[in-house]
């Protein structure tokens, strides 16, 4: 999502290892990562005016996979590693996705899709001599949409917005001449085409001249025009630009069409659907890669722009099994092209501080184009970092948008140094509040010990309380919490619930406007009733991302009696707190946490404090997941014949199962396979019910 923009916010540069982070440390990045993903979706999905490449962006939601793989606690429901997208604006009607538009992980190296061929044959229990064939097709620069046909008419267009509900496009998208108002009486009654809406570089420098002839805005790339062309309020501005569609995929259909993804592409092709070309079907890891090199090396004879390619695993059959992981398929990646460098003066380095205290050295660049994306900003993560590559104020810098961590500053130029020039000296105050900074034996960076006292720190957690994961409150975005706080109208989350009070006076703020206060209360009051998982993650309960928050409410179903056993848990001997262990991902560290963070007084007086103000829906489990099995702790150990241990349990999920970490009196089921050791020890001394492989599959079938 490229255009030459100024970047107004720090964006991720060279970071250590995961392996070296700390669960605090983790915790601290996994929530900058949010910030700064939920503010490009904005910008990309709704605005059409993103300020980072695709490659940028890519790697903050690899960065923050890497992390979630690492410390699973972090891995909350409402990652953006599980959402795709962003809110849809409020200018158009709603579409529930009656199948979800998820996003595609992605590749960045021939080892990664290497890995990923190894990963789909380890799930799928594949043998080397077993034949595993996968698609491989041009990744288009686009703007995803979905194409709902009934009874072979175009009825229905919408945009994947957050991947569970777009924006109803319909009148834009019949404006487009590629895409087929009508398709032939064999196709299903009910045919949903997803796909992508692009524009040929040829046709947007046509459209560029025209808008500067007219005086209007000019486009900063293919996709953007694109994006912007679709979203049109008036259909007949979208019927003058040249936009195409490329059909790829489906969503909702009344009866199959093939049993392959190929298969897929030759139907759609038949129906009247551009698809994207070339493309192969290959049956091996240095194939896809061999076509992958050859479409990188004629991407500049290809009419419009790619940022990649992507390989399917071809069978249907084979995807049904892999089926999906968060916001992405198992049975899917792109393969992004790679990326490019540049030579830029650093002028300042500057101290940031994060939620939960953490102080991150940012480097003020001289704005600087890297791959059509205008770089003023990098995060230098830590002092050790800074030390290893002697960076200091002044000196000229390479910077990379490489496709793990991006933007990242490569290296210094020591030889184009002042000799006047001096290390940077790390602060041991918070720059926010004065209170002293240490850094912790086992840490990697320095942590303001101000708290709640801390300004920053306080904004910080206001911030992720509203955020798209959390409470989702359009309107209040980081500028507006902190006019607020610094008014004194915001100082602890239940606030946001009582800003009615100050309407008149915002009213009459420049830049507000009475419509505008009027949106941002309906948009609070809309937030009155919440979800438990989500107001579980909202808390900020450090170590306890979108996951480990639904884990927290599927386990304890409803607030009350999750705030009652909380109490219990203060006995660390006790039932309750084994329990608390009990849950997947939940291990000692994270458990610590979670209880202290509801033994802390000032804790207990916010969550009253929101319990007067909202009302926090019971957990629901999906109504879809009913089996025998539902709401049953299961745990698998010992190796698997019939399916690879992670299909076993993402099956076993789908049943609405909870997949336990180890084994205790409230666990109902052990699945026990060959050579299985400890797990099944302890659970014949507790008496769990330890089924065989065969008795599982005839439970749950």
């Amino acid at each position: 999502m490229a255009t030459e923009r100024q970047v107004n916010k720090p964006e991720k540069t060279k970071l250590p290892p995961v392996a070296a982070l700390s669960a605090l440390e983790a915790a601290a990045e996994v929530a900058e990562l949010h910030r700064q993903i939920r503010r490009h979706d904005i910008l990309y999905h709704q605005k059409d005016a993103p300020e980072i490449s695709d490659a940028a962006y890519d790697a903050l939601r690899r960065r923050l996979e890497e992390i979630e793989q690492a410390f699973p606690a972090l891995a909350a429901k409402d990652s953006p590693t599980q959402n795709v997208g962003a809110r849809p604006a409020r200018e158009f009607a709603k579409v529930r996705h009656t199948v979800p538009m998820l996003s595609l992980a992605n590749s960045f190296s021939d080892e990664d899709v290497t890995d990923f061929v190894a990963r789909v044959r380890k799930f799928l229990l594949l043998p080397e001599t077993a034949k595993l064939e996968l698609l491989a097709e041009p990744k288009i620069d686009g703007l995803s949409c979905s194409l709902r046909y009934e009874k072979g008419i175009l009825v229905k267009a919408a945009t994947r917005g957050d991947g569970e509900e777009g924006e109803d496009v319909t009148l834009n998208i019949k404006t487009i001449s590629s895409i087929p108002q009508k398709i032939p009486k064999d196709a299903p009654e009910i045919l949903e085409v997803r796909g992508e809406v692009y524009i040929t570089r040829r046709d947007f420098e046509k459209l560029n001249k025209t808008q500067e002839a007219v005086g209007e805005k000019i486009f900063a790339n293919p996709r953007n025009a694109a994006a912007g062309s679709l979203r049109q309020l008036d259909p007949r501005i979208t019927a003058q630009r040249p936009l195409r569609f490329f059909g790829y995929a489906l969503g909702e259909v009344s009866k199959d069409i093939s049993s392959s993804q190929d298969g897929i592409r030759q139907k759609l092709a038949k129906w009247g659907f551009e698809v994207p070309e070339p493309a192969a079907v290959v049956d091996s890891a240095e194939k896809l890669l061999k076509f992958h090199a050859k479409i990188y090396e004629e991407r500049p004879t290809i009419a419009y722009d790619l940022d990649g390619v992507v390989y399917k695993v071809d069978s249907l059959d084979y995807q049904k099994r892999l089926g999906f992981i968060s916001r992405s398929p198992r049975w899917a990646t792109a393969h992004k092209f790679p990326a490019e460098q540049a030579e830029t003066i650093l002028h300042k380095i500057v101290i940031q501080v994060g939620r939960t205290g953490t102080l991150t050295p940012v480097a003020e660049l001289e704005p600087i184009n890297v791959g059509g994306v205008i770089v003023s900003r990098a995060t230098l993560h830590n002092e050790d970092e800074m030390t290893r590559k002697d960076i200091r104020a002044g000196d000229y810098v390479i910077i990379q948008r490489a496709g793990d961590v991006i933007p990242q500053v490569v290296r210094s130029l020591p030889e184009k140094r002042k000799k006047s020039s001096k290390p940077f000296v790390f602060p041991d105050h918070c720059p926010d509040c004065g209170s002293r900074a240490v850094r912790e034996e086992g840490e990697v960076a320095k942590r303001c010990t101000g708290g709640l006292v801390c300004p920053a720190q306080a904004v910080e957690r206001l911030r992720h309380f509203v955020s798209r994961l959390a409470f989702d409150i359009e309107g209040l975005g980081d500028k507006i919490i902190r006019e607020f706080w610094d008014e004194k109208w915001l100082k602890t989350p239940g606030d946001i619930f009582r800003l009615a009070k100050y309407a008149d006076i915002l009213k009459e703020r420049e830049g507000w406007g009475e419509q505008s206060v009027i949106n941002l209360l309906e948009a609070i009051e809309e937030r009155r009733t919440i979800s438990l998982e989500r107001f579980i993650y909202a808390l900020g309960i450090r170590q306890v991302g979108q996951a480990t928050a639904k884990k927290l409410a599927q386990r304890y179903e409803n607030l009350e009696n999750l705030l009652s056993q909380m109490k219990e848990c203060k006995d660390r001997e006790g039932e309750a707190f084994q329990a608390l262990m009990d849950i997947e991902d939940i291990g000692p560290a994270v458990a610590e946490d979670v209880v202290n963070f509801f033994a802390e007084p000032h804790n207990q007086r916010v969550i009253k404090d929101l319990q007067s103000e909202l009302t926090i829906k019971n957990y629901e489990r999906p109504k879809t997941a009913q089996s025998p099995v539902t709401g049953k702790t299961v745990i698998f150990t010992g190796t698997l014949s019939k399916m690879g241990r992670e299909e076993a349990k993402a099956q076993a999920e789908s049943l609405g199962a909870k997949i336990g970490s180890s084994v205790s009196k409230n666990t109902d089921y052990v699945i026990a396979g060959e050579d299985a050791g400890s797990k099944l020890k302890k659970a014949r001394e507790l008496g769990v019910r330890i089924l065989s492989e065969d008795e599982w599959l005839g439970i749950i079938q």
